[in-house]
């Protein structure tokens, strides 16, 4: 399993009070449950790297997947060097389709939060982000970062959604396991979750 890193800006009740708000987002999403919002998804948690896609080294970095840029990086040296500054972040490591449940796999310094199922396009969250594909999973399925904590549900859903929605391009998905760092990021970024 290739290891791949990134910087996300966290989404949670202090991060968004104004105008696209934590509370409108549960309202919207249904995930009233939620403690705090970790995905993959480019529009509700921005990556904080900014790579310079002129820079032949920089390429050296930057992942892809087949055509696609992933968002994810080889290096968690480079992640650290091209953030964004003075910016709250939570530090990611992933792994795309991994071939093994991940609960089990022990990271130094990481906690595993779960699995996204994000577009091939690297962009949206079918879990997180479409408005809920009800035929195809429930709120109740997502854990507390609105992912999903089970190995072979997570697997189980992603089948399911393309199934049930041949024609919509968000529900053809990619598995990506998440793991977050413990103590690299700004503690700003955690304290809303903080129990």
């Amino acid at each position: 399993m290739l290891p791949l890193y990134t910087a996300i800006a966290p989404f949670n009740d202090v991060s968004h009070p104004g105008d696209f708000s934590w509370k409108g987002y549960l309202n919207w999403s249904k995930l009233h449950h939620l403690r705090e919002l970790i995905t993959l998804d480019r529009t509700l948690c921005p990556s904080r790297v900014q790579p310079d896609y002129e820079n032949a080294e920089d390429w050296n970095n930057i992942h892809t997947h087949g055509q696609d840029i992933t968002g994810l990086y080889t290096s968690p040296d480079y992640v650290l060097r091209k953030m964004e500054t003075l910016l709250p972040f939570h530090f990611i490591r992933a792994v795309i389709e991994p071939d093994e449940d991940c609960v089990a796999v022990s990271i130094p310094d990481y906690d595993f939060i779960g699995y996204d199922l994000i577009d091939k396009s690297f962009a949206i969250s079918a879990l997180s982000n479409c408005g809920g594909f009800n035929e195809s999973f429930l709120p109740a399925d997502l854990n507390v970062y609105g992912l999903i904590s089970d190995y072979t549900r997570a697997y189980a859903i992603k089948q399911r959604l393309r199934e049930n929605n041949p024609e919509e391009y968000h529900a053809d998905t990619l598995a990506i396991a998440i793991w977050r760092h413990k103590t690299i990021g700004p503690k700003q970024a955690t304290a809303a979750t903080q129990v």
